[in-house]
């Protein structure tokens, strides 16, 4: 029960971490890629921020298999609370002006939006590789 909930903790502690590089990225990149663009590339740079904070420290152990095979599938999995997580982001940037002017408003929206689904799904990935 404890080990859930220390895996549940972590997940979160890595997610917010991601936060503030998802934000940092979407705000250089803003000027060049636009709101959309950046906010795709953010969200690729903090995803891959969080499976190497979740391969390494949350779902830490004996890891069986490819890196990249690992990674790949990670990303994948992470492309649905993704894609929760982009639409709430132009949801909220369409519908309020607070956002518009500060779109980390936005990636904070987008990023609670996708947080249960994208922990359940890094947790059936990293688990599955774990020797037992």
């Amino acid at each position: 029960m404890l080990q859930r909930f220390r895996s549940l903790i972590l997940f979160c502690v890595s997610g917010g971490l991601a936060l503030f590089v998802d934000i940092g990225v979407l705000y250089v990149s803003r000027p060049w890629l636009g709101d959309y663009g950046g906010r795709a590339l953010s969200f690729l740079v903090a995803a891959t921020f969080t499976w190497l904070f979740n391969r390494y420290i949350t779902f830490s152990g004996p890891k069986e298999g490819s890196v990249l095979k690992e990674y790949l599938s990670y990303l994948s999995s992470m492309l649905v609370g993704g894609a929760i997580n982009y639409g709430a982001y132009v949801g909220s940037l369409q519908a309020f002006d607070a956002v518009r002017a500060q779109p980390a408003w936005g990636v904070a929206i987008g990023s609670l939006a996708g947080l249960v689904f994208n922990y359940l799904s890094a947790k059936r990935i990293m688990m599955k590789d774990a020797k037992a």
